[in-house]
């Protein structure tokens, strides 16, 4: 048997119906990110409404056919067809809200970096920014209850950015990510506004329930809540549900398992003499 035969023989056919086209879910969001930001990754329109119009449009026509094929995939049982169009029209009434957020993001990376010269470079360049913002599109086809099509959009903008934020994060405005690698943010993790991070800080689960068959429980709140207006440094990892209040600093390479009240500052040396008392719950 050659080594063709071997492998046509060990594909197994799809369970049912068509897996939606990635190639196709992610040029619709990157329409939409055109139609949020005319004239910065394409040529400048002359008529920037009708460019807008164009461009939802055609993320529309096409986000409807692959939600479609998401639903059927995902085994959606009823009307898939007006299920999909009814799911893509109440995402496109969500994009006004999106866009706004995606604004305060770009203000937040100007007013927090003062290597960044001008807004237009944050469009254009920032990893940050283009990893939050395909999240926060991916988020309301996340709450829409779309199968597979929010991890495609930030599974591929983790593998331009290096940030991964998980479609199920719920984010606030003006958030901010500064240089980005390695940055990790889990399904249930809350951020509030105005919350800056530095590459490294993870946002992850310390421990999840398991089922009666030792299967993690799927959905468990497991992932930190961020207040507002705090400021995590690189590489801090910060594990479980646990709170950061309002207005804490929490320094590089800091661990922290355990809640902190607003207007904290944690520090590395902190933090490891307060696991070493004990205090830290690790």
């Amino acid at each position: 048997m050659s080594a063709v035969e071997e492998l046509a023989r060990a594909a197994e056919p799809l369970p049912r119906g068509e897996l939606p086209s990635r190639i196709e879910v992610l040029a619709a969001i990157e329409a939409i990110r055109s139609a949020f930001f005319p004239g910065y990754f394409e040529r400048a329109p002359a008529s920037t409404r009708a460019f807008v119009r164009e461009k939802i449009e055609q993320a529309s026509q096409a986000l409807t056919e692959e939600v479609r094929r998401a639903l059927s995939f995902g085994g959606d049982g009823g009307q898939v067809n007006g299920r999909a169009a009814e799911v893509v029209r109440q995402f496109v009434t969500r994009l006004p809200a999106v866009r706004r957020l995606a604004a305060s993001d770009v203000e937040a990376a100007f007013a927090g970096d003062p290597a960044l010269r001008n807004r237009h470079e944050a469009i254009l360049c920032y990893p940050g920014l283009l990893a939050v913002t395909s999240q926060r599109l991916a988020h309301e086809l996340y709450a829409l209850e779309v199968p597979l099509l929010p991890r495609m959009i930030t599974e591929a903008a983790h593998s331009k950015s290096g940030i991964d934020i998980h479609p199920g994060a719920w984010i606030g405005e003006a958030f901010f990510i500064d240089h980005g690698t390695g940055v990790v943010i889990g399904e249930t993790a809350r951020i509030g506004n105005r919350v800056r991070l530095y590459q490294g800080v993870t946002l992850g689960a310390k421990s999840f329930p398991l089922d009666s068959f030792g299967r993690p429980v799927k959905g468990a709140e497991r992932h930190p809540i961020v207040e507002d207006d705090v400021v995590i440094y690189a590489e801090a990892t910060i594990l479980g549900r646990v709170t950061i209040g309002r207005g804490s600093i929490i320094g590089g390479n800091v661990w922290l398992t355990h809640s902190v009240p607003p207007g904290s500052r944690v520090t590395q040396a902190a933090a490891e003499a307060e696991a070493f008392a004990g205090g830290a719950g690790i």
